[in-house]
């Protein structure tokens, strides 16, 4: 199991920092060998399913994650979405958190726990350097296209 937080400041408002980062599909097109899929109907709440897959034919596998808290920003306050994974391979949990940031900017935290079925825990420091580098890759991709 590997713990890691990314943090970003960009110039945005906070509502649209969380429209750029809970835009699931979008997910897919900022991280290589992906498909994201929205299983429930829109809008996002607790209780909606998305499923990532990820891979290339028979590697190929699913993370299915439930959102469990869904809070968009509202004026001032801080937006926090949560994200259950529940997978057969992937496992753990995601958060994305955005808040006010200094000089009007919006401050973005990203927390994730995840945990890999069968990778045995000698692996953790390749599997923590992996995770940050893909997702941080992707929330600033997603965060710098509107």
């Amino acid at each position: 199991m590997v713990d890691f937080q990314l943090v970003r400041t960009v110039p945005l408002a906070l509502d649209e920092a969380w429209r750029r980062l809970t835009l699931w599909p979008r997910h897919g097109d900022v991280v290589p060998l992906t498909r994201v899929t929205v299983v429930t109907p829109p809008p996002t709440r607790e209780g909606t399913v998305i499923v990532a897959r990820s891979g290339i034919g028979p590697l190929a596998f699913d993370d299915r994650m439930e959102v469990t808290v869904w809070r968009p920003p509202d004026g001032d306050e801080a937006g926090l979405c949560r994200l259950e994974k529940r997978g057969r391979v992937v496992l753990g949990w995601a958060e994305i958190e955005v808040r006010p940031g200094p000089g009007g900017r919006t401050r973005v935290v990203w927390r994730e726990e995840l945990r890999v079925r069968l990778l045995p825990s000698f692996c953790d420091p390749l599997l923590r350097s992996a995770a940050r580098t893909v997702f941080g890759r992707a929330a600033n991709r997603l965060l710098r296209r509107p």
